[in-house]
C-alpha cells in the first residue's frame, strides 16, 4: 500500500496510534501502507462496515468462516469474506447498486473484497470480470490495483488463450495502471499468488501483450514488464535473452534499455 502526502504510515503494528487503528476497523479511512493493510481485523470491519451497507445477513456467515480459518491472513480472509457477500449479493435487485458501494469505499480492503466478489462470480464470462474489474484496476491505492489481478488470475490462467487476446487491448489504454494490469496480471511468477506453469515454460504465449509496452513511457509499467521478462528468464533464459536482443534492434530507447536491464538482472545478457 502507498504512503499518502496526507498521512504517514507507521513502520511497525504496535506503533499505529489507536485513533488510526480504530478508523481503520471501521472502514472509516484507508490504510496508508503495508504495515497498516497487515493491522487490519477483518472481522471488525466487517462487523462495522456491512450494516452501514444493507448487508448485514452477510456478518455472521463471514464472522464464522474467517474465524475458523486456521491463519488468518489478510490474504486468505479477502475471498472467504467476498464468498459470502458474492452469495448475498445474488439475489438482492439492486445487486449492482451494493457491488458499487463496496468498489467506492473509504476502506481499501473493502475495495478489496469487491475485487474478489466479482472474480469470483461464475455467473460472468472473463472479458465481464475484466470488465467490471475495471474501476479496482485503477484505484488510487497500489494495494487494490494488485488485488484486482490477483482476483481473476484463476481465470486468466484456466483460459490464457483468451486472456492473452483481451488483455492485449489494455495495453492500448491511456491509464498505465490499465496497461500495468495486463502484464502485471500474467506473470510467469507472480508475487503472493500461484504460479502459471504454462507461462513458466511457453512465456511467448503471452508475448502479444509484452511488445506494445517495450518502450512504455510509464516506469510503473516499465518495472512490470522487466519483473515479467526476469520470471520467464528463471525456466526460459535463451527466450528473454532473444526478447531482449529483438528489442534492442527495434526499439532503440532509454525506455526499453531500462526494461532490458532489470530483465536481465537474474541471468544476465550472454550465455
Amino acid at each position: 500500500m502507498p504512503d499518502t502526502p496526507k498521512r504517514k504510515g507507521a513502520v511497525r503494528i504496535s506503533e499505529i496510534p489507536t485513533a488510526i487503528l480504530k478508523q481503520l476497523n471501521t472502514g472509516a479511512i484507508e490504510s496508508v501502507n503495508l504495515t497498516e493493510w497487515l493491522a487490519v481485523d477483518q472481522r471488525a470491519l466487517l462487523m462495522n462496515v456491512l450494516p452501514a451497507l444493507n448487508l448485514a445477513e452477510a456478518v455472521a456467515p463471514a464472522f464464522a468462516q474467517v474465524s475458523a480459518l486456521k491463519k488468518r491472513t489478510q490474504m486468505q480472509c479477502l475471498p472467504v469474506i467476498a464468498a459470502v457477500l458474492l452469495e448475498t449479493l445474488k439475489p438482492q435487485k439492486n445487486r449492482n447498486k451494493l457491488l458499487a458501494a463496496l468498489i467506492a469505499h473509504p476502506s481499501d480492503t473493502v475495495r478489496c473484497w469487491a475485487a474478489y466478489v466479482i472474480g469470483l462470480d461464475d455467473t460472468l464470462s472473463l472479458e465481464e470480470k475484466l470488465m467490471q474489474l475495471r474501476p479496482i484496476a485503477t484505484d488510487q491505492n497500489s494495494g487494490v490495483r494488485e488485488i484486482a489481478w490477483m482476483a481473476v488470475r484463476t481465470d486468466l490462467e484456466a483460459q490464457l488463450a483468451h486472456a492473452v487476446t483481451l488483455l492485449t487491448e489494455w495495453t492500448k489504454e491511456q491509464d498505465a495502471n490499465l496497461r500495468r494490469f495486463a502484464s502485471e496480471a500474467t506473470r510467469p511468477r507472480g508475487v503472493w499468488c500461484k504460479h502459471i506453469e504454462t507461462l513458466k515454460q511457453n512465456p511467448e504465449i503471452a508475448y502479444p501483450i509484452l511488445a506494445p509496452l517495450k518502450s512504455d513511457e510509464s516506469k510503473y509499467v516499465r518495472d512490470s514488464v522487466a519483473n515479467w521478462l526476469n520470471d520467464a528468464s528463471k525456466s526460459q533464459p535463451d527466450w528473454v535473452r532473444e526478447v531482449c536482443a529483438l528489442w534492442t534492434e527495434e526499439s532503440p530507447t532509454q525506455e526499453t534499455q531500462a526494461i532490458i536491464k532489470r530483465a536481465l538482472r537474474t541471468i544476465g545478457s550472454e550465455k
